[in-house]
């Protein structure tokens, strides 16, 4: 099982899901696209992932408002609407039996390519859509214990490249930084900004807590987190000063706890960072709270 903020318990189940493609189910052995798809050959594509809890897709609209604006910002126009994508979620579901402790990840590329070419007049089909559901449910051991993280000396890019905030197939730097981070002997990579600043991890959004402070970047060059900003959300409902402001490695190896944020995985305590130990080495007082907090706001979208 490999540990992080994306361990999940092992299911059988998973083994014969149908997957979505393109209005056709397929089991998961026969789910294909072709080589000429946009997202093989140059990450052309965008995607959505999200919970699934009690037959509610959480915190939907948050994520479909991210997914219609990525595929804006690189010019894919989406031939459906957002009714559309959610009723095929839905037959997804359906198709396999789920309710609970599913997670869905929805994908969106540019189409076929007449050759291998980044040029996207190249694209003699629509955007091709693939949805995966899968049982998921996170095990206690990264949740409770906690994580180590790495700093990689992989960067957050500026956005006047690739914007950070851009969900798109084209992860092969925060692959290269996480790569960096298993080789270190960690579990997952911390990344800094431009500037030398903190801003993420290579899948997740990075918090630390000092004295009766919550920290976390300015986000001008993490992603654009839902979970980020949902616990950012429940911090200033239940007066809990949370700063976005620019820190560096100087605070956080002197923090009193730190965690990250993710759709799969929630609140994920961080334990160590760099080989050094932060706050208790295992789940702070802070951090515990916070995620009652989030899990209280996760339950009401289940009414």
């Amino acid at each position: 099982m490999v540990k992080g903020t994306h361990q999940a318990l092992d299911d059988v189940r998973n083994e014969k899901v149908k997957i979505f493609i393109n209005g056709e189910f397929f089991l998961r052995d026969e789910a294909k696209i072709s080589v000429f798809d946009s997202g093989y050959l140059v990450g052309d594509g965008v995607w959505e992932a999200f919970r699934v809890h009690n037959g509610k897709l959480i915190f939907i609209d948050q994520h479909l408002d991210r997914l219609w604006q990525s595929a804006k910002v690189i010019g894919i126009s989406l031939p459906f609407s957002r009714e559309e994508l959610i009723e095929n979620v839905k037959s997804t579901l359906e198709i396999n039996e789920m309710k609970d402790h599913i997670h869905v990840r929805a994908m969106v590329t540019r189409g076929i390519k007449k050759t291998p070419s980044q040029d996207p007049r190249l694209t003699i089909s629509g955007p091709n859509v693939v949805i995966i559901a899968e049982h998921k449910q996170a095990a206690d051991e990264s949740k409770n214990k906690g994580i180590s993280l790495f700093t990689s000396a992989i960067r957050r890019g500026s956005p006047d490249y690739l914007d950070p905030r851009l969900n798109c197939h084209s992860k092969l730097h925060e692959v290269q930084a996480l790569i960096q981070a298993i080789e270190a002997g960690a579990d997952e990579a911390l990344m800094l900004d431009i500037n030398g600043f903190v801003s993420t991890c290579n899948a997740t959004n990075f918090f630390m807590v000092k004295g009766n402070e919550v920290w976390t970047s300015t986000g001008e060059y993490c992603m654009n987190g839902i979970t980020r900003g949902n616990v950012i959300k429940v911090c200033a409902q239940n007066g809990i000063v949370c700063l976005q402001k620019n820190f560096s490695l100087f605070d956080v190896y002197g923090a009193d706890e730190a965690f990250v944020t993710g759709t799969f995985g929630g609140l994920t305590p961080v334990v160590k960072i760099d080989g050094k130990s932060i706050g208790p080495g295992a789940c702070g007082p802070t951090t515990a709270h916070l995620r009652q907090l989030y899990e209280g706001l996760v339950a009401k979208q289940l009414r």
